[in-house]
C-alpha cells in the first residue's frame, strides 16, 4: 500500500512540476513578446525635453565587428550627445580606429581618454572611472563597445525613466552570428537571457545588465560614486544594489539593442557563459538556483518519465516538448530576433547543457575576462588593492 502512495505521490509531483513549469514558461514568453510588440515602431515621447546626454564607451582590443558597433553611434538620432571612449592602455590597437571615426565625424563632440584606475578587480569598470570624471552631462550612458547603437538608442532608453527609476538598463541580444557555436550564444543570449531578465522587469523586480546602462549622475554619486560599483565582481550587479537601497527601480528597455556575434568557438561560449553564471550565483544567489529547472530538459525528462510509467501517452510528450520549444521560436519571429531552424536546434543545445553550466558554476569561483584572472569570491575584491 505504502509502494502505491509513494508512486502516486511521485506521479502528482511530477505532472505538478510540467504543469508549473510550462506555465511560467509560456506566461514568461506571452508578457515579453507582447509588450515587444507593443514597443515596436512606437516613438518615445514621455520627456518634457531631451537632456543632453553623455554615453561612455570602454575600448579594448579589436573585437569582432568594432568599426560597426563605433560607427553606430553617430546614427543616433538626439538633439545633444556627447561620446568618451575610454581606454585603459595607450597600445591598445583600437585607439587608431576609434580616432580615424571621431575625425570622420566632427559634429559630434567625442572624447578619448587614456589610463587605468584600479578600483576593483573588473576591468571594465577600472576602465570607466576616468570617462564618469570627465562626462560633461548629468545623464552617462555606459555602453558596451560591442552594443550596437540604432537612431532611437537614447530615445529607448529614456522613455523607461518613469517616476521612481535610478536606472534604466538593456540586456544584450545576439545578432548575426558566424557558425553553430554563435548561434548557441545567441540561443543563450535572446530567448533564455533577454526572456527572463525582461519577464522580471515586466513584474516590477527589473535589475541592471551592464551591456547599456542609463544613469542620472545625482543617483550614483550621492550614494559613493562611480566607486561605489566596485562593491560586487560585477558591476551590474553592484549598480542594482545601489539603486534598490536608495529607494528606486530599475526599469529595462522594451526592445534589447542588438550585439553582433560573429564567429565563436566552442571555449569562447563556454568561458562567458561560465562567468556570468559564476558571477549570478555570487550577487542573485536566489535566481541562479532556479536556472537549473528553467530550461526545458528537465520538464521534458519528467513528461518522459511519466510516459513511461504509463501515466500519460508518449504522443503528448512529444506534443509538449513542440510547445515548449515551439513557443521561444514564436516569440523571436514576433520580435524579430534570431528564428530558423538552426536557432531552433540551438534552443535545444543550449538546454542541454544548462545542468552541465549549472554546476560547472557551483563547483567554483575563478574565471578568465579580457585576460585577467579573476575570482567571484567576496575576498577577491582585495586584488584591486
Amino acid at each position: 500500500m505504502m509502494d502505491a502512495e509513494l508512486e502516486l505521490l511521485l506521479v502528482l509531483l511530477g505532472a505538478a512540476f510540467c504543469i508549473v513549469t510550462a506555465a511560467v514558461h509560456f506566461i514568461s514568453i506571452l508578457i515579453v513578446t507582447v509588450r515587444g510588440r507593443f514597443a515596436v515602431g512606437r516613438i518615445p515621447a514621455k520627456l518634457p525635453a531631451h537632456p543632453p546626454v553623455s554615453i561612455l564607451r570602454p575600448l579594448c582590443g579589436l573585437e569582432n565587428a568594432i568599426e560597426e558597433t563605433i560607427r553606430s553611434a553617430y546614427t543616433i538620432d538626439y538633439p545633444e550627445f556627447e561620446i568618451v571612449y575610454c581606454v585603459a592602455s595607450e597600445k591598445d590597437p583600437v585607439i587608431p580606429l576609434a580616432r580615424r571615426i571621431m575625425a570622420e565625424h566632427p559634429e559630434v563632440p567625442s572624447r578619448l581618454l587614456v589610463g587605468d584606475d584600479r578600483i576593483s578587480i573588473n576591468p571594465k569598470l577600472n576602465n570607466l572611472v576616468k570617462g564618469w570624471k570627465a562626462a560633461r552631462h548629468d545623464w552617462i550612458v555606459m555602453a558596451d563597445s560591442n552594443v550596437l547603437m540604432p537612431p532611437d538608442y537614447l530615445l529607448r532608453l529614456l522613455d523607461r525613466w518613469v517616476p521612481g527609476t535610478g536606472l534604466v538598463c538593456s540586456p544584450p541580444l545576439g545578432d548575426a552570428p558566424d557558425g553553430a557555436f554563435g548561434e548557441i550564444e545567441c540561443a543563450f543570449l535572446n530567448t533564455f537571457q533577454a526572456r527572463w531578465q525582461l519577464f522580471s522587469d515586466a513584474i516590477g523586480n527589473g535589475f541592471a545588465q551592464g551591456k547599456s546602462m542609463l544613469w542620472r549622475r545625482e543617483n550614483l554619486d550621492r550614494h559613493g560614486s562611480i566607486e561605489a560599483l566596485a562593491a560586487d565582481p560585477a558591476e551590474d550587479a553592484a549598480s542594482t544594489k545601489v539603486i534598490r537601497r536608495a529607494g528606486l527601480d530599475v526599469h529595462l528597455v522594451h526592445l534589447p539593442f542588438p550585439q553582433p556575434i560573429g564567429r565563436r568557438t566552442l571555449k569562447a561560449v563556454w568561458s562567458r557563459q561560465l562567468r556570468w553564471a559564476r558571477l549570478r550565483r555570487v550577487t542573485f544567489p536566489v535566481f541562479f538556483c532556479a536556472e537549473l529547472v528553467v530550461g526545458g530538459l528537465f520538464p521534458i525528462i519528467v513528461a518522459a518519465a511519466l510516459a513511461t510509467a504509463g501515466t500519460i501517452p508518449f504522443w503528448v510528450v512529444a506534443a509538449y516538448a513542440v510547445a515548449w520549444y515551439g513557443a521561444e521560436v514564436l516569440m523571436a519571429i514576433g520580435l524579430g530576433w534570431r528564428a530558423g531552424i538552426r536557432p531552433t536546434l540551438a534552443l535545444i543545445a543550449r538546454d542541454l547543457s544548462l545542468p552541465v553550466l549549472w554546476f560547472a558554476a557551483v563547483s567554483g569561483s575563478g574565471f578568465e575576462w579580457r585576460g585577467n584572472q579573476m575570482n567571484v569570491k567576496e575576498d577577491s575584491l582585495a586584488a584591486a588593492d
